[in-house]
């Protein structure tokens, strides 16, 4: 059975088109006609189809194959994409850019709409909507709003909060400007806490769209995360900004908080605990484990891993996490709290992600784009077999031999660097030597050759297609994918399920909080339930004090790993404030990928820093909003440094 999911829903809007709410700037919600809005709320089906719209509302979300602002991948520089602009500290305040002004403007727009539908359906007695269905439409709609509060908050910083129907007719003086950053989390919170007091737990499948009180504990637990956080828990770097007129209720003109309070932490923790106990209890989420591997598995190979061959539990859990991102909960994966419909596998950001020249079709090569690259940072801190992360584990190889040649037989490019890695690495992560899937090419893996400019390697042919870093990511490509001689790519195409929580990300939450407090036997217990679910070994007191790294350090990893390429890294180096050191200039790292055509292996297997204008700078805590707001709304002040 499908449920607890929230999909991108594209919908008939009948009698209420998306026309309906063009607007000017971000508050403006153009009024329809009269007529319109009373056939609207004229029976339960109008009501409905109104509700599903506001569903349809829900503003952009960036893109997983353009997410590269991070230190996971990098793109080629001539992409210009908007993830390279936020990267090289080119945003500002007078250029429109879809992934930035998008979030804003649509945001606004998009709560105005949904505050539209809750005054009419207040105010109205539509036939056959009983007031059990009204209170769970209007709960729905507080869903809605949180959300979409807390994606601004995320990304923008101190928000206006808008809770009711401001009609375009408003005094500008009379719009809210940004209120204090924790009064914006009180407010999400109290509305994910009233509607979970009205929503079901879980759908049946034909209402597989629509929110649950487990989505709300779920959210929460994220909210409040952001809020315990060193960037927002007294550590924002402008402390002296602030409103210069609008003043939040109980905190006058001040937007942040200048001292650290540590009940923050204990409140975050009480949310990850709720939001566990429900989903697991109530809510019926559960991890995705071997036994719930789609059936369609069964017509795959095993990877060839080197060292792995004959290990059959190994190659299990790599498949499990192969599928985790790659499966619906009609197959049996009920991890997915929240989630977005996207494009399917094929025409998705799969082909990001898929090796160029995969096959030749009618004398001409086929194949991906061989975009997605994984950072040397990346590739270095996936466990080891061992659950370690090498460099922290004195029985791992020196750091000096990684790129060598592990002189596996009849693989010689495989360096050590990947081998004897943990079932993630070689689920998610593509590299030299390696296969990538099992059934790509006629039903056989493809052998990347990542130096060769006639296979996956730089290519004169490619000026924008291949790989910066000399590795390939492979997390949202189905497993069973194939490319033919005849024909082209086949395969499930069921990738179109983007997670924005899952089950993993609570214990996630719950272990950080737990170290942020000093709570270690509980840290490690949260953390060796994902790291168990992959396959990785226990991790103990006696790794951590051996490690020399903090028990943050080793959670900060575990969520880097698991969570890798979901669009969660850019958030979290911000809130843990460990941006300006990861997105420096310079630190980003690959092979030697760029210096000359079909490289030898000694030539293409050294440590490269990524050419590219990356920088940090302070100011790229926040995203700048458009100008024009500024404008259409006297109340605003615009983020520092812009």
């Amino acid at each position: 059975m499908m449920k607890n999911r929230l999909y991108r829903l594209i919908i008939s809007l009948g009698l209420l088109p998306l026309a309906f709410v063009q607007s000017c700037n971000y508050l403006d919600v153009v009024p329809p006609e009269q007529a319109d809005l009373d056939d609207s709320m004229r029976d339960a089906d109008a009501v409905l189809r109104f509700l599903y719209a506001c569903y349809g509302e829900i503003p952009y979300l960036p893109r997983i194959d353009y997410l590269c602002d991070t230190d996971e991948r990098v793109e080629p520089q001539i992409l210009n994409s908007f993830g390279q602009v936020i990267a090289y500290n080119q945003l500002n305040s007078s250029t429109v850019w879809t992934g930035n002004d998008e979030t804003w403007k649509g945001t606004y727009r998009a709560i105005g709409y949904v505050n539209l539908f809750r005054q009419q359906l207040t105010d109205s007695e539509p036939l056959g909507v009983t007031p059990e269905m009204k209170a769970e439409y209007l709960a729905e709609c507080k869903f809605i709003v949180a959300y979409m509060h807390f994606r601004v908050l995320e990304q923008y910083g101190p928000c206006p909060v808008i809770d009711w129907f401001i009609p375009t007719d408003t005094p500008k003086e009379e719009i809210p400007g940004r209120s204090h950053f924790d009064y914006v989390v009180d407010f999400i919170c109290r509305y994910l806490d009233e509607a979970a007091a009205e929503l079901p737990a879980t759908r049946i499948a034909d209402e597989w769209s629509r929110a649950t009180s487990t989505m709300c504990h779920a959210l929460k637990s994220r909210v409040l995360l952001l809020a315990a956080s060193d960037l927002w828990n007294g550590g924002f770097p402008y402390k002296d900004w602030k409103n210069v007129n609008f003043e939040t209720p109980g905190y006058g003109l001040e937007l942040v908080s200048k001292t650290k309070d540590v009940t923050k932490w204990e409140t975050a923790l009480a949310a990850a605990d709720s939001a566990i106990n429900f989903a697991t209890t109530t809510g019926k989420i559960r991890l995705m484990t071997i036994d719930d591997i789609p059936t369609r598995a069964s017509t795959l190979k095993d990877l060839y891993i080197p060292g792995k061959e004959n290990d059959k539990d190994f190659q299990k859990h790599v498949q499990l996490m192969s599928f985790l991102c790659n499966s619906l909960p009609s197959e049996g994966n009920e991890e997915y709290i929240l989630g977005f419909r996207w494009n399917n596998n094929i025409q998705g950001a799969a082909l990001s992600y898929i090796p160029r020249s995969v096959i030749q079709q009618n004398g001409a090569w086929v194949g991906g784009y061989s975009l997605c690259a994984p950072t040397l940072y990346t590739m270095e801190h996936f466990y080891t077999d061992k659950g370690t992360i090498p460099g922290y584990d004195a029985e791992w190889y020196d750091k000096d031999e990684w790129l060598q040649s592990a002189e596996v037989a009849g693989r010689p490019d495989i360096t050590k660097l990947c081998v004897g890695r943990e079932p993630r690495f070689y689920a998610w992560l593509g590299f030299d030597g390696g296969d990538y899937l099992s059934m790509l090419v006629n039903g056989q893996p493809l052998t990347l050759n990542m130096k060769s400019s006639s296979a996956q390697g730089y290519s004169p042919n490619a000026n924008r297609n291949y790989s910066v870093t000399g590795f390939l990511g492979k997390k949202w490509v189905e497993p069973e994918l194939k490319y033919t001689s005849n024909n082209g790519a086949s395969g499930s195409n069921v990738n179109y399920l983007v997670p924005y929580i899952r089950l993993a990300e609570l214990y996630l939450n719950r272990a950080e909080c737990h170290a942020e407090l000093g709570h270690v036997d509980e840290a490690l217990a949260d953390l060796n339930v994902i790291r168990n679910r992959a396959g990785v070994p226990d991790l103990t007191k006696e790794m951590v004090e051996k490690s020399g790294l903090e028990l943050i350090d080793w959670v900060r990893n575990e969520r880097f790993i698991e969570l890798w390429g979901e669009g969660q890294r850019r958030w979290d180096l911000r809130r843990w404030k460990t941006a300006p050191q990861q997105l420096k200039a310079g630190a980003r790292e690959g092979l030697n990928v760029e210096e000359k055509y079909d490289p030898t292996f000694e030539e293409f297997n050294v440590r490269t820093k990524i050419s590219q204008p990356f920088q940090w700078d302070d100011r790229m805590y926040l995203y700048p909003v458009y100008i024009d707001e500024l404008y259409s709304n006297p109340q605003m002040v615009q983020a520092p440094g812009y």
